[in-house]
């Protein structure tokens, strides 16, 4: 495993933990020897996630839509920084230049990103680990939400498992490598 893509808000949330805790993922993410791939913005968690990376020395590649970068959303100092013409291409490049995939904190657009590539592995369209760094039990409510789709008959068996979940981030990727 060579890169990380790692899916986190565009905002900062309302509490130091998060930030603290994409401090100590970026930390664990350089101290493995693993780049980043992210949304290449400079807002929010995502922001600080790249900005740690890169003042550790670590790699980071940024995929962003030209409409962002025209919103003056993109971040001016990446080691790479690949404008695509829309989400759809942005999600697809992201994967392809990735070995695994990983949830922080965020939203709606950080959910959406992490359920697609669950769906793609679901679908046999790629054999990439997935995972949440659940950060003081911020997916509790969605693995809770999981679990009934699973009960009500709408996720099977062997698909529950397709989501490893940490609180740690030395743990996690460790985890994603095995």
């Amino acid at each position: 495993m060579k890169r990380v893509c790692v899916f986190c808000g565009s905002a900062s949330g309302n509490a130091a933990l998060y930030q603290d805790a994409v401090v100590d993922f970026a930390d664990a993410l350089v101290e493995q020897g693993l780049g980043l791939v992210y949304g290449g913005a400079h807002r929010g968690l995502m922001g600080v996630l790249a900005d740690r990376v890169l003042a550790r020395g670590g790699e980071v590649i940024g995929v962003i839509p030209q409409r962002l970068v025209e919103l003056e959303v993109a971040h001016a100092g990446l080691t790479e920084l690949i404008v695509v013409s829309g989400m759809h291409e942005r999600k697809a490049t992201m994967a392809a230049r990735a070995d695994a995939f990983v949830a922080l904190p965020g939203g709606f657009g950080t959910l959406e990103e992490l359920t697609e590539v669950v769906t793609w592995s679901q679908l046999g369209l790629h054999h990439k680990p997935c995972a949440l760094f659940n950060v003081a039990g911020y997916f509790d409510a969605f693995l809770q939400f999981i679990e009934h789709m699973h009960a009500t008959g709408f996720v099977r068996e062997q698909h529950r498992g397709l989501l490893q979940v940490e609180s740690d981030p030395h743990r996690l990727l460790e985890r994603l490598q095995q």
